[in-house]
């Protein structure tokens, strides 16, 4: 699950560049061709020179744009990030609990079909400066329900914390069996059920209860449950 964010005084931008080679790409172009990497390979399939290859030219034309592996890492999962806070600009107004779920089911969807972005995503916000501006406006739907700064802290930092580890969880990459092919994720799936369904359930009382929604639930689904309980809770807190 991701920490805390970190504060910021204001904008960070990419740090410049180390030597005064003409750059032929722009941050833009850079960044999409880290997502495209990430994306088809993710984090180990990320190199500068990977990146310089992709894009026709050499590595100083990245290093331009970032100091480094990790720098170009967290501007990646940032300009991902971009993406939520655009999508989710107008939402606001109504039910401030709804708001806040409306956001973070457009940050979960984000985050889950990349299973490089989780460790990424608000990992530094003194660069990552779209990161810090989503969890601001999180933050501040959290504030139209009254409570105390220690309350909104905890509130803010257990939403964005479920919904980054959830997603990340849930985008994990796949069995190797199912990533080769030989076994579909529903046969995969049903095999697990079914060696749970083996076990003694005076030894497992807990997965004989449940394994009925285990078999063939929809991780989407399942993540909503949670989080509607998470809000629940946020819910009667605000009305206590």
């Amino acid at each position: 699950m991701a920490s805390t964010p970190q504060q910021s005084d204001g904008p960070v931008r990419p740090r410049g560049p180390r030597t005064r080679s003409r750059a032929s790409h722009s941050l833009e172009s850079v960044l999409a061709g880290a997502v495209e990497i990430l994306d088809e390979s993710g984090a180990q399939g990320l190199t500068i020179r990977a990146l310089a290859t992709r894009l026709g030219g050499g590595v100083a034309s990245v290093y331009w744009y970032v100091s480094g592996r990790d720098e170009l890492l967290d501007l990646a999962a940032d300009s991902v990030l971009a993406g939520v806070l655009e999508a989710t600009a107008d939402v606001g107004g109504g039910d401030p609990i709804e708001d806040i779920r409306t956001i973070a089911l457009t940050m979960f969807d984000a985050i889950v079909d990349r299973p490089w972005l989780g460790a990424y995503a608000l990992r530094d916000t003194t660069s990552q400066i779209h990161s810090l501006q989503l969890y601001e406006r999180i933050g501040e739907h959290v504030m139209r329900l009254d409570l105390t700064p220690r309350q909104t802290f905890h509130a803010t930092s257990a939403v964005v914390g479920y919904v980054i580890g959830t997603a990340a969880d849930l985008g994990q990459e796949p069995p190797a069996a199912v990533v080769s092919g030989e076994v579909s994720r529903e046969e995969y799936m049903a095999s697990a059920a079914a060696q749970w369904r083996a076990l003694d359930a005076a030894d497992f009382p807990f997965i004989h209860h449940i394994l009925d929604e285990f078999d063939g639930h929809d991780d989407r689904d399942q993540f909503l449950g949670g989080l509607d309980l998470l809000l629940a809770g946020l819910r009667l807190q605000a009305q206590g």
